[in-house]
């Protein structure tokens, strides 16, 4: 079941990316399974260009299925209308870096000693990178 709860998903997305969530500072995006979440997408920092993307999951692969995808990369690339998704890694985290690559973001940009433990990596995808979109039933 797809949930839209961003003052639940919210806390959820930044307690597993070590990040911080601001009440009413943007969207979400959930993925709930026999009651449990399993996977969250929260948006924010939204210029009008570009948005921030910040993924979580429960730790397993269950949640990621094509429809879930189309639906988070339809959001900002066809409602809000950006040109580009930002997405922010820490360069210790390998397991984020293989994800966010497998999903075809690019590093664009790393900012050294900028992030928690490592180097800040700068991910981004733009509509024309997006392989997910299609994949979206709703439209």
């Amino acid at each position: 079941m797809i949930v839209f709860d961003v003052d639940r998903l919210g806390p959820w997305v930044a307690e597993r990316t070590g990040g911080t969530y601001y009440p009413g500072s943007g969207k979400a995006i959930g993925l709930e399974r026999n009651g449990n979440l399993v996977a969250a997408v929260l948006y924010d920092n939204c210029t009008g260009r570009s948005v921030q993307m910040h993924v979580a999951s429960d730790s397993t692969s269950r949640w990621m299925t094509r429809e879930y995808l189309g639906i988070c990369f339809d959001y900002p690339f066809n409602q809000l209308k950006v040109n580009k998704i930002i997405g922010l890694v820490d360069s210790t985290n390998l397991e984020a870096q293989r994800f966010d690559e497998s999903i075809g973001f690019v590093e664009e940009h790393r900012i050294k000693d900028a992030g928690r433990h490592g180097d800040l990596i700068i991910y981004s995808m733009t509509r024309d990178q997006c392989r997910w979109l299609h994949l979206f039933k709703g439209k």
